[in-house]
């Protein structure tokens, strides 16, 4: 008998006639012996249509405390669907929402931080037969208050509960049937990856790949949460991220994920003295800003270069902001362009091969392919090129490194 965590998102509980189906499909690990606690998101769209009516309401500024209290209310009628669902087929089964179990949390709305869950309530529960029925991406903090965890909230909840119920797996059920060595719709020969490890998937997820937030990976493998994607729609192993095994003959490259929603700004001829980062990248921190790739050339003359990417949301807004910094530090210029795209190679086998990123560069400059940036660690190379070109860049790479016909074993 295993404890398993399954979370089901907002596409797998879409409907009634696809919560009916979630329902059938605990019900199939009931059967065999499985104590099954599931975690759900909001049906697809709903919170969308939350936030747009908290946003058409309050002319664009919600109060956080509020906009929580509305958004989370999806979760609500989810869990009470399926538990109805559940016990029409003869499952028992029992809803909760966050503060039932008291998944507490920090203070900060809308992207509130899980401190910690009382299991105790849900022990009690599955030790009586019951499916508990979780409310995923809310939690509440000390004073009583609804919070809600951001995105990938209900992936966060289900790891968190795993965690902490010291569960024997972690099931993700999405519309995918796993983790893939590139995106399918790009790269029409891409494997299903049968495992990955937490390292290779916290930067797969960070650098574009959709099937898993990083914060969730993050936290699963914090504790050793063994965590498996899965297809709510049909069977399959799907693909497991856990600890990586020192006895496997690991790839060298495990999968490319890539993202389009990336801008670049240069400021150029930046005084060449310390602190001069600082004084760039201090008003776009404050703005809440992420900053992601940053180059700065070697100074000549007293003069460099300083070359940063945003995401392409952000673009418009950094510029405005850069106007005024230019002037102030006296720079020579400033230029953009938001029509980039970031590619990434991503595997721990290349902590013991050399010479992967001259194959990598050398793939790309087979195709024409100019490389604007480069970014590495020790198991990832990202670099940023002119988003014409992601698609060939894509394929290429994932023909170059081998993953047409295989994938992590």
């Amino acid at each position: 008998m295993a404890l398993i965590v399954q979370k089901y998102g907002g596409t797998s509980v879409g409907d009634v006639d696809r919560i009916i189906r979630v329902a059938q499909r605990v019900a199939q690990y009931v059967s065999v012996g499985h104590q099954v606690v599931v975690v759900v998101s909001a049906m697809s769209g709903e919170t969308n249509r939350l936030t747009e009516l908290g946003q058409a309401i309050s002319d664009g500024q919600p109060v956080p405390r509020e906009m929580d209290v509305l958004t989370a209310s999806g979760e609500q009628v989810t869990i009470a669907l399926l538990s109805m669902a559940l016990q029409r087929i003869g499952v028992g089964a029992q809803s909760f929402l966050a503060d039932q179990v008291a998944m507490r949390t920090n203070n900060t709305h809308g992207r509130a931080r899980i401190e910690s869950i009382d299991t105790e309530p849900l022990k009690t529960v599955i030790c009586n037969g019951i499916v508990p029925v979780v409310a995923g991406f809310q939690g509440v903090n000390a004073a009583g208050d609804i919070t809600t965890l951001g995105r990938g909230g209900s992936d966060t909840s289900a790891v968190a509960l795993a965690a902490a119920l010291q569960a024997d797996e972690c099931e993700i059920c999405t519309d995918v049937d796993g983790v893939y060595t590139a995106d399918p719709r790009i790269v029409q020969t891409a494997q299903r990856m049968s495992s990955i490890t937490f390292e290779e998937m916290l930067e797969l997820a960070s650098l574009g790949s959709k099937v898993l937030h990083p914060r969730s990976v993050e936290f699963a493998g914090r504790y050793t949460v063994p965590l498996r994607v899965l297809s709510t729609f049909e069977d399959g192993p799907g693909t497991l991220i856990t600890t990586e095994k020192v006895d496997m003959e690991r790839p060298i490259v495990a999968g490319i994920a890539h993202t389009n929603d990336e801008a670049k700004v240069t400021v150029s001829g930046v005084p060449d003295t310390p602190g001069i980062a600082s004084k760039i990248l201090g008003p776009v921190s404050a703005a809440n800003i992420e900053v992601d790739m940053i180059v700065q050339n070697t100074g000549i003359d007293g003069l460099t270069d300083f070359t940063f990417t945003v995401k392409r949301a952000d673009y418009s807004v950094v510029m405005k902001i850069l106007q005024t910094v230019v002037e102030a530090i006296g720079a020579r210029g400033l230029s953009g362009d938001n029509e980039i795209s970031k590619v990434s190679i991503v595997g721990v086998g290349m902590r013991s091969h050399a010479g992967v990123a001259t194959r990598m560069f050398d793939a790309l400059a087979a195709e024409n392919i100019n490389i604007q940036m480069i970014s590495t660690s020790e198991i990832k190379i990202s670099v940023v090129i002119a988003e014409r070109y992601v698609e060939l860049a894509v394929r290429t790479l994932h023909t170059e490194f081998e993953l047409d016909e295989t994938a992590s074993v």
